[in-house]
């Protein structure tokens, strides 16, 4: 059978709840004609000299690296990392910075779309699963958290869809050597609204942003609003993700996508 790729990315989309209000992404549409004038003018002929009176379809975007399927890098998370394997730490590796060698793995789904909105994944719910699907984790594998948020992509549930990872299960993660891992979530962590209900509750600021703060201490990349998880078999594929490389940042878009060798 001939290799099949899977789209594992979303389509960054204007107009719909990607991403709380004051992160929308904004796209500027210009196409064939609405661009035709100036090109014209700057060859000093008129419009309709141009084929079909036509130049150059272009897009404006406005965005944030946190915006569509990313990567975020160590960097995002603190600035330090990888605390409990050096005394002190080292510096936070940014995105430009991330080993290629991460970004083309095996790959293993987790199935935990049947988790509540909000719940926290435990290190024992990880366990669990990897014996459902019968796999034994390696070293630089890919771990894909298949969530309920999946199917909510774009609508007004989106941002509060969802289970999340916590410290001890990213680190659980870590510790046995997966330096990616990925989300059809808004975010690695559980929704910030659940959170900031269990924060009031308890008075433990340490519940904020578990799931990331642990790159503090081994540091690891995390692949956020994937799609398209429930296409995928547990394991048995690999999983391409090389981020954009910018300069410095805290994340890079990436063109993720599943490949199964037939």
């Amino acid at each position: 059978m001939p290799r099949k790729i899977i789209d594992i990315s979303v389509a960054l989309t204007a107009g719909i709840r990607s991403d709380p209000p004051h992160m929308l992404p904004q796209i500027d549409y210009r196409d064939h004609h609405m661009t035709a004038p100036a090109m014209a003018e700057f060859m000093g002929v008129p419009v309709d000299a141009l084929p079909n009176g036509e130049y150059a379809a272009v897009e404006q975007v406005n965005i944030s690296t946190h915006n569509g399927t990313h990567m975020d890098a160590p960097y995002h998370f603190f600035s330090r990392m990888d605390e409990a394997l050096v005394e002190g730490g080292r510096p936070s590796m940014r995105i430009d910075e991330v080993p290629l060698e991460w970004c083309l793995q095996p790959g293993v789904k987790l199935d935990f779309r049947d988790k509540p909105d909000g719940h926290v994944v435990t290190p024992e719910e990880v366990e669990a699963e990897l014996r459902r699907i019968g796999h034994e984790l390696k070293p630089l594998e890919i771990v894909l958290v298949n969530t309920r948020a999946g199917s909510r992509y774009g609508q007004d549930d989106f941002v509060d869809s969802g289970c999340g990872m916590g410290r001890a299960a990213t680190l659980w993660l870590a510790e046995r050597g997966v330096r990616v891992v990925g989300t059809d979530g808004w975010s690695w962590d559980a929704p910030f609204s659940f959170t900031k209900k269990r924060v009031q509750e308890t008075g433990d600021v340490s519940l904020i942003w578990e799931g990331h703060r642990a790159g503090r201490e081994i540091g690891y990349c995390q692949m956020e609003k994937l799609s398209n998880l429930e296409a995928l078999p547990a394991d048995g594929f690999t999983v391409s993700c090389f981020p954009v490389k910018i300069h410095g940042a805290s994340a890079g878009w990436t063109r993720a996508v599943a490949i199964l060798e037939g």
